[in-house]
């Protein structure tokens, strides 16, 4: 029989992390999966995410965008430890709050995430980082806070090509919830994020998970980034760009197995 502090020590606190255009609400399926097995969920609203009413065009600095991570992270208790978990550009949230908070993350868990240590320095950073959408036409409405003859602020997926880019493998009612729900994402301040080397970040045990099936971040864009900057594990999906919604039970379970592997 488990002793009381045996069992306490299987629950682990999640601090989760969307993409581009979404918010907390990507992880509702995941989090219900969590609270119901017994474990702390926190769902970050990265500036103009979620139900952050900051406008995307406004935001120019990646620093601006990922406040509300930093400033979660920075009041977290310094005893306590979390699981942090980054969805597709949410991986760089992640990366900035390893340089910055090492000894409050147990894992730092990449979900068909941009993983790149150092930011967006090069090109090959770019190529690997930036999700080319190209072959399948004219899918992004673009917005111009800066003017019309300066690069775009902004960006969301045009609703016609949500499905089939991001959602091929989920369930209709999900991917319909996230059309309602999606919001146009600070595309100048996501590729301006850039990172100093440091020690601190060399703490915190890195773990990728793939989705094979991906269509936004490719799978060989998240080859070649756990290639340049290998993670202490790497997992498959055999999902489209959004296990949270096209196989939360799989996902669930990777994740709780990356937790038990570094509790």
């Amino acid at each position: 029989m488990e002793e009381e502090g045996e069992t306490a020590m299987k629950t682990h606190h999640f601090v989760l992390v969307h993409g581009i255009g979404g918010g907390g609400w990507c992880w509702y399926k995941i989090r219900c999966l969590m609270e119901n097995s017994g474990h702390r969920v926190s769902c970050i609203d990265l500036t103009s995410g979620g139900i952050d009413l900051t406008d995307a065009d406004s935001i120019h600095s990646f620093d601006v965008y990922s406040k509300p991570l930093m400033d979660f992270m920075f009041v977290l208790p310094d005893q306590e430890q979390v699981i942090l978990v980054g969805h597709s550009a949410g991986g760089l949230s992640v990366t900035e709050a390893t340089h910055k908070f090492a000894k409050k993350i147990r894992v730092a868990v990449y979900l068909a995430a941009t993983m790149l240590k150092l930011g967006f320095q090069t090109d090959d950073d770019l190529k690997d980082g930036v999700p080319d959408l190209s072959e399948f036409g004219d899918v992004y409405d673009l917005g111009f806070g800066l003017g019309a003859d300066h690069p775009p602020t902004s960006a969301l997926v045009k609703k016609q090509y949500q499905r089939t880019i991001i959602y091929h493998k989920s369930p209709q009612e999900d991917s319909t919830l996230a059309g309602m729900l999606l919001r146009p994402g600070p595309i100048l301040a996501i590729t301006s994020a850039r990172f100093t080397e440091g020690q601190e970040d060399k703490l915190v045990p890195r773990v990728y998970i793939k989705t094979a099936h991906d269509r936004v971040v490719k799978p060989h864009q998240q080859d070649n980034m756990i290639n340049k900057w290998p993670p202490s594990q790497v997992y498959v999906l055999e999902t489209d760009h959004s296990p949270f919604f096209s196989s939360p039970s799989s996902l669930f379970g990777l994740l709780l197995k990356a937790a038990s592997n570094y509790s």
